[in-house]
C-alpha cells in the first residue's frame, strides 16, 4: 500500500488580528455606549421633573455633527475601498484610499474642536457639560486610536506586508474604524439630534 502523497496547499493563516481587534472594537463601543447610557438617563430625569436639559447659553447647532457624520461615513467608504483595492494588489489605490480615510479622521478632530468652542459650555459647569465632554472626547480618542492603527498598516502596506494574499491588517483596521463610525452615528443621534 503506497503512502498517501502531501499536498503543498498553503496553510490558511489564523486571523488573529481580526479577532482581537473585534474585541477591542466592542469593548470601545460599549465603553462609550454606557456613557450614552447614563447621559440619556440623567437628560430622562431632568426633562421628566420638568426642566430644560440644556443650559442657557449653551448652542448645540446641528450643522457642524452632520458635516462630521457624512465625512465619517465617507470616510468608511474610503477605509473599505483600501481593503478592496489590498485584495486585487492595487497599491496605488490602497494607498490612496489609506490617505483620504486618515484626512476624512483630521477633518473630523478639527471639526469636533470647532464644535467645542462654539457651543459655548464650560467643561465643569454642570453635568450636561460634564457628559458632552467626556462622550465626545472617549470618541476624539477612539478616532485617535483608529487614525494610528490605519496609519501603522498603511506604512506596513508601503513596506509591502500585505498583498492579495495577507491583508489582516488593512482588515482589521477597517474594523475598528466601522465601529468608531457606527459609534459616532449613536453618538450623533442622542446629543445632537435629540438634545
Amino acid at each position: 500500500m503506497a503512502a498517501p502523497a502531501l499536498t503543498s496547499a498553503p496553510l490558511q493563516r489564523p486571523r488573529m488580528l481580526v479577532v482581537g481587534t473585534s474585541f477591542a472594537s466592542v469593548a470601545a463601543a460599549m465603553a462609550i455606549i454606557g456613557m450614552i447610557g447614563v447621559y440619556l438617563t440623567q437628560r430622562a430625569q431632568i426633562v421628566t421633573a420638568g426642566g430644560t436639559w440644556l443650559p442657557d447659553g449653551v448652542d448645540l447647532p446641528l450643522t457642524q455633527p452632520n458635516v462630521m457624520l457624512f465625512g465619517l461615513i465617507m470616510s468608511s467608504v474610503t477605509v473599505q475601498w483600501a481593503v478592496s483595492a489590498v485584495r486585487n494588489d492595487d497599491r496605488i489605490n490602497s494607498y490612496l484610499a489609506l490617505g483620504l480615510t486618515l484626512l476624512f479622521g483630521f477633518g473630523y478632530i478639527n471639526m469636533t474642536a470647532y464644535l467645542w468652542s462654539k457651543a459655548g459650555l464650560d467643561v465643569d459647569a454642570n453635568v450636561q457639560s460634564v457628559l458632552i465632554y467626556s462622550i465626545t472626547a472617549a470618541h476624539i480618542v477612539m478616532a485617535v486610536a483608529a487614525m494610528v492603527f490605519v496609519g501603522l498598516m498603511a506604512f506596513r502596506a508601503l513596506a509591502g506586508g500585505y498583498d492579495a494574499r495577507q491583508y489582516d491588517g488593512i482588515a482589521a483596521s477597517a474594523l475598528f474604524w466601522h465601529v468608531m463610525v457606527a459609534v459616532y452615528a449613536v453618538i450623533w443621534l442622542a446629543i445632537y439630534v435629540t438634545k
